[in-house]
């Protein structure tokens, strides 16, 4: 699944387009402070924070150094740190909007969206002409799928600098939201225009072409990216994808993983109960009418068998990567054991399908087929939640199902366990427990999935 924060994460990066606020007294400015700004800008943080504390060791209360220290800290993943320091730089310059700006980065780095948004709402009314805090109130629009917002608020950043890169990429990925992709398309043609050698615009039109599915063309501005910029992981994760776009299959998968990243939360919950009260619908329907059961079942099965691509197409696709001269090198360490886990339930569930098959469709190797088929979809689950909480809740859920399951099997599977034996009984009970909690499972995951801990 292709989530919205990779999209964001490029453009939220600490210090990008750091520039010293106007409002900063230069009798306040030291070597020191010069010093420090040069090396934020070069990305080097930890030679920042050192000039940073020297220039504050003569100049303690200077609110600006405060809230650029911030943003240091921030970028050096000291993130407690980096909020009491801006919370201090707002302390002593309530006035001054850049220490508002630095504690809404902060905050949005934390997953701590409305408290961002109400922080840079207050730089942008100390300082309402500033490119750069609209740029990133458009930013904290997206990442709460505020499409109409986002592009507001990029298009008035641009109003007050129009070759602002930030700004050109936010606008471009509020239209795509908004289904406008060739607006979007023109936008970053223009900004590659204006410099060829801008990382991100790259990656973004890359994107953009995926979801217009010109996946060929989207793998050049990826590739391109990523020889500008290799660390760029935004653009990584899509050359993953327009590689696996290259199998029909797949590619009908991503476009639907694209189409549903362009609705709101709401209609993306939606569309989810929506299909399944749909299904239970039509085999209700079935049931009734059995003259109209051999029509509804191919909808049944295309049903059931869509839902099953969607949680294992991206691991079981990511398998076959291992073996791409290109894609094998683009994996993340998350996505290798994701896939790895995943392929671990699927190949004996298809093993013991086909020995079942093999033996006239009779035994109990079917039970095998069914618990690892189904343990591959909360497996499959726990590295699409995010670090944290979630990925350990949903790991606690995956393991206590594979016990479950693996136990029911032990009792099932020998050929001389009588099922109305007492043992039997177990393991019946057991699977039956299997079966529902697994259900349960891909609700829960789905929530799961969304949910953006507080770090």
């Amino acid at each position: 699944m292709v989530r919205d924060r990779e999209e964001l994460r490029a453009l939220l990066e600490p210090g990008r387009r750091l520039r010293r606020d106007p409002g900063v007294s230069q009798a306040q400015v030291t070597p020191h402070l010069q010093r420090a700004l040069l090396l934020q800008q070069q990305g080097r943080h930890d030679g920042a924070e050192a000039e940073f504390r020297q220039h504050l060791a003569l100049e303690p209360e200077d609110a600006f150094a405060h809230a650029a220290l911030a943003i240091s800290l921030l970028d050096l993943g000291r993130r407690a740190d980096a909020e009491a320091t801006a919370r201090r730089a707002i302390g002593l310059g309530p006035d001054i909007a850049f220490a508002h700006y630095a504690l809404a980065r902060v905050l949005s780095d934390r997953n701590r969206e409305a408290e961002a948004d109400s922080a840079i709402g207050e730089a942008l009314r100390l300082e309402p002409d500033d490119a750069d805090y609209h740029a990133f109130a458009a930013a904290i629009a997206l990442d709460r799928g505020r499409w109409p917002q986002a592009l507001e608020a990029a298009e008035q950043a641009l109003a007050f600098d129009p070759e602002h890169v930030t700004a050109n990429n936010l606008r471009a990925m509020a239209l795509v939201k908004l289904g406008r992709k060739s607006e979007a398309g023109a936008t970053l043609e223009t900004a590659l225009a204006r410099d060829p050698e801008d990382a991100l615009s790259h990656a973004n039109r890359g994107w953009t072409l995926l979801h217009e599915r010109q996946r060929d063309r989207a793998m050049e501005h990826f590739r391109e990216a990523l020889r500008l910029e290799p660390g760029n992981d935004w653009a990584r994760v899509g050359l993953v994808e327009a590689i696996k776009a290259g199998n029909p299959v797949y590619a009908v998968v991503l476009g639907y993983f694209l189409w549903m990243q362009r609705l709101s939360p709401g209609a993306r919950w939606g569309m989810l109960i929506g299909g399944y009260f749909g299904f239970r619908i039509v085999g209700n329907l079935a049931r009734s009418n059995p003259a109209l059961a051999p029509w509804l079942l191919p909808v049944q099965i295309a049903y059931i068998a869509f839902a099953l691509l969607t949680w294992l197409a991206v691991p079981l696709f990511n398998t076959l990567l291992f073996f791409h001269p290109v894609g094998r090198h683009a994996l993340a360490a998350d996505q290798r054991w994701q896939a790895r886990l995943t392929t671990a339930c699927v190949v004996p569930a298809l093993g013991a399908l086909a020995i079942w098959l093999g033996a006239g469709m009779e035994g109990r190797s079917l039970v095998a087929a069914l618990v690892f088929g189904l343990l591959a979809l909360p497996v499959a689950a726990v590295h699409q939640c995010q670090r944290g909480w979630p990925r350990w809740a949903m790991g606690g859920i995956a393991a206590v199902l594979a016990i479950t399951g693996l136990a029911a099997l032990a009792i099932l599977l020998p050929g001389d366990s009588p099922l109305t034996s007492q043992a039997g009984h177990a393991g019946r009970a057991l699977l039956g427990f299997f079966l529902l909690a697994s259900f349960a499972s891909q609700w829960i995951a789905n929530g799961l999935m969304g949910v953006r801990p507080k770090r």
